[in-house]
């Protein structure tokens, strides 16, 4: 279909991958699984990579829906050759158009990539979408993201202690300073970690988390309160 076309026609955060992952001999992770917060499905990824920016773009609260490698574009090239790029993500945004990510495992970019980016960024903008090539985020973010990522389900909301751990932190306090004063902390810091991946508390996650970490309780609600 054309693109234009397939925009108006087809919900693509619906869609299943247009290419399978291979498992490869030698590599430290194999393709898989994420159970999205955003929307409450598995995502698809093949490589860590991947399962990197699938996190990332769970936890960005412009994001309402994720799905991998749903698409892919192909084209003549002005010399008669015919080029393909199917981008690894597509995630829906709240205001209901969409972004299209290829991950790259590197700071460099290939040639190759490169030019297909070109050409697809093209296309998406023409029709109110986006696209980019993701690099490897800092370190630090990752790991601080990849740990709040363990308490993303709704089962660590914590009910009633939720909205005593937003006036706890209404304040800005270090982490187990306002955690202590809630209770024990085997059960108040799974409902601390949930909050501060959905939004409802923040911190600064180019650092690494520890107990003296600044928290701070959101001025509006977050978008997900689930």
């Amino acid at each position: 279909m054309p693109w234009a076309d397939l925009v108006r026609s087809v919900r693509l955060e619906d869609c299943g991958p247009v290419r399978s992952f291979p498992v490869r001999s030698g590599r430290r992770m194999a393709p898989g699984w994420w159970w999205s917060a955003t929307d409450g499905r598995l995502v698809r990824y093949g490589s860590g990579v991947m399962r990197t920016q699938v996190m990332l773009l769970d936890h960005d609260p412009e994001v309402v829906a994720v799905a991998c490698r749903p698409v892919e574009f192909v084209w003549r090239e002005p010399d008669g050759s015919c080029l393909e790029h199917a981008p690894h993500l597509m995630a829906r945004l709240d205001d209901g158009s969409g972004l299209l990510v290829a991950c790259a495992g590197r700071e460099e970019v290939s040639r190759r990539l490169a030019h297909r980016a070109e050409v697809v960024a093209a296309a998406v903008a023409s029709v109110g979408w986006r696209y980019r090539i993701a690099r490897p985020p800092d370190p630090v973010l990752a790991a601080n993201l990849s740990w709040l990522a363990g308490y993303r389900h709704p089962r660590y909301r914590g009910g009633a202690l939720a909205g005593r751990v937003a006036e706890a932190f209404q304040r800005s306090r270090p982490l187990m300073e306002g955690v202590r004063g809630l209770g024990d902390p085997v059960g108040v810091l799974p409902v601390v970690f949930h909050a501060l991946w959905n939004g409802a508390l923040s911190a600064p996650l180019d650092a690494p988390l520890h107990e003296r970490v600044t928290v701070t309780a959101a001025r509006t609600v977050g978008r997900r309160q689930a």
